[in-house]
């Protein structure tokens, strides 16, 4: 099988046995100097021929986008992995670099056979031709963690997944490197735009998605429970795990070949209908989410197959990418059971005013408790679970349309959504609360007649959500914003001053150390900073004198 590469990797990473961990880590800090000298030059005004536009801009950050994803695809598969997961981070991210990042191809050529074979007899403790009847020589599918293999096992047809050699240690190495970007970028992060960025949280959350998926004992484990919770559909189909030849770095799974979701003209040749697999594939995602609270957290066409079986069914592939909602589905099930032993009573306790906000915040947890204020202004920064979700959603969307040209993927969830929002009362339960409410707006506004008008009423309510968190009230002060701006200032001065002091002594360790050509490149660089740091003061200096001559000071 030939395997289809966007960009041909141009990076050693694919090499990781024949260089040292200095010439990896050189090739990780000449990209990111790289790309924060691109990106410092972009707001530049003089790069700009004929001035600088906002039309330039967006054109310059597509350019720079564009170069950011070919270097990934070049560093290899920690930074393929991590740029899959920022593709859906517009909270982080400009718009821009989140389309190109979406189109990242977890696609690489595959390494050597003889290689692979040698890992699977190494792991599984015998050859290759002792435990496999067959034995496919030439991989089915390749990708930056590993690739696939067919072979026959006890007369069965069974796919091996063998992961890449030096996985671990080149994910140690990169991330080594990358906490440290990440310690930089909280240090000199401005903020300034009112963001919650914690770059040091983002790198984590990266990290522990990226050592899970080198593991294939965990990933085989989330197939079975995956396949365990999709058990009574037929339209879901999970290859069966052989747990005996699986290992960390081995999979030995059911073969089950499939036509891939995208494949619209294939499909048709196959005689299922699409307009029903579309439903199943956002219905099957919406029972992971809010019934099973485990759900795929990678759904693109690679990833979900379709065979004729049942009238068509939706086959999931790789596993090493998963999301969860356990403690929240745990706290829905809790009070699904507290509801279903108060109607066996006939009657509900009542709730304190407490409680009644406590019930309030799990309804509000279940779907979703950290989107409490989002607006086309506002910055905000998503839990990396629900990046997961987003992503899903965007995908299968893409899916959905590709499949039924008239596909909706909000008509399909509007049942979910209701169902989840339903209040649990029935019967007279209903009456009572209507009533009860009718009462309550009815007192209340007798009461204003003599109290105050409604408008004040109102207010005081704007008040009290103001005073608890439901509203965010925003006030431009002019004062304020040109102290922003000088902080913002202080600290990229403080930065480049930061980046200019690592350089003088990573120039200086790689000159004893005889490197002098990575030495001369680290104090030019060093020089470049230490220009920003000049600049800077002058900026600081010039908020200064404004502000002295606004306040009448001077």
């Amino acid at each position: 099988m030939n395997t289809q590469v966007s960009v041909a990797p141009g990076g050693r990473w694919s090499r990781f046995k024949t260089y040292s961990t200095i010439q990896r880590t050189l090739e990780i800090w000449g990209f990111v100097i790289t790309f924060i000298f691109r990106t410092w030059l972009s707001g530049q005004k003089f790069s700009y021929k004929g001035g600088m536009t906002e039309e330039k801009k967006v054109l310059r950050r597509k350019v720079l986008a564009k170069w950011l994803k070919e270097n990934i695809l070049r560093l290899g598969p920690t930074f393929i992995k991590i740029g899959q997961q920022f593709s859906t981070r517009v909270d982080i991210l400009p718009q821009e670099y989140v389309d190109q990042l979406s189109e990242l191809q977890d696609q690489v050529p595959p390494f050597s056979s003889a290689t692979a074979l040698s890992i699977v007899e190494e792991e599984l403790g015998a050859s290759v031709d002792d435990i496999f009847d067959r034995f496919d020589y030439e991989p089915i599918a390749a990708a930056s963690l590993g690739q696939v293999h067919r072979a026959r096992l006890k007369g069965q047809e069974v796919v091996i997944k063998v992961q890449r050699p030096g996985l671990k240690d080149l994910f140690d190495i990169d991330l080594k490197n990358l906490r440290v970007i990440a310690e930089y970028l909280q240090k000199v992060d401005p903020k300034s735009d009112g963001a919650k960025r914690d770059w040091v949280a983002i790198y984590d959350e990266c990290a522990s998605v990226l050592y899970q998926e080198i593991d294939y004992t965990k990933e085989a484990a989330n197939s079975e429970l995956f396949a365990n919770n999709f058990k009574n559909l037929e339209y879901v189909k999970v290859p069966s795990i052989y747990w005996e030849y699986t290992t960390p770095q081995v999979l030995t799974m059911e073969y089950v070949p499939g036509i891939k979701i995208n494949k619209i003209q294939a499909l048709d040749q196959l005689g299922v209908d699409r307009k029903r697999l579309g439903r199943y594939a956002v219905e099957s995602y919406l029972e992971q989410i809010l019934s099973h609270g485990f759900f795929h957290a990678d759904p693109h066409p690679g990833n979900i197959a379709v065979d004729d079986v049942n009238g068509g069914r939706l086959i999931f592939y790789d596993f090493g990418m998963m999301g969860s909602f356990e403690e929240r589905l745990a706290a829905q099930r809790k009070e699904k059971e507290e509801l279903a032993a108060a109607a066996e009573l006939g009657f509900k306790k009542p709730l304190t005013k407490e409680e009644k906000q406590e019930k309030k915040k799990q309804r509000l947890a279940a779907i979703g408790e950290d989107l409490l204020a989002i607006s086309a202004d506002q910055p905000f920064r998503f839990p990396a679970t629900f990046t997961f979700v987003v992503r899903a959603f965007s995908v299968l969307d893409g899916i959905g349309k590709g499949l039924d040209p008239r596909f909706d993927i909000t008509e399909i969830a509007k049942p979910y959504a209701l169902e989840l929002l339903r209040f649990r009362e029935a019967g007279v339960e209903v009456v009572v609360k209507d009533l009860r409410k009718r009462w309550d707006r009815q007192s209340q506004a007798f009461y204003n007649v003599f109290r105050q008008a409604d408008r004040v009423e109102k207010l005081a309510v704007i008040i009290q959500r103001l005073e608890q968190g439901d509203l965010k009230l925003r006030v431009r002060a002019l004062e304020s914003e040109r102290a922003f701006q000088r902080v913002a200032a202080v600290q990229k001065t403080v930065g480049s001053a930061v980046a200019a002091g690592s350089l003088v002594n990573l120039a200086t360790i790689l000159y004893l150390n005889s490197l002098k050509t990575p030495a001369t490149i680290a104090y030019t660089v060093c020089a470049f900073f230490s220009l920003q740091v000049l600049i800077g003061v002058i900026k600081v200096k010039k908020f200064d004198q404004r502000e002295k001559l606004i306040t009448g000071t001077a």
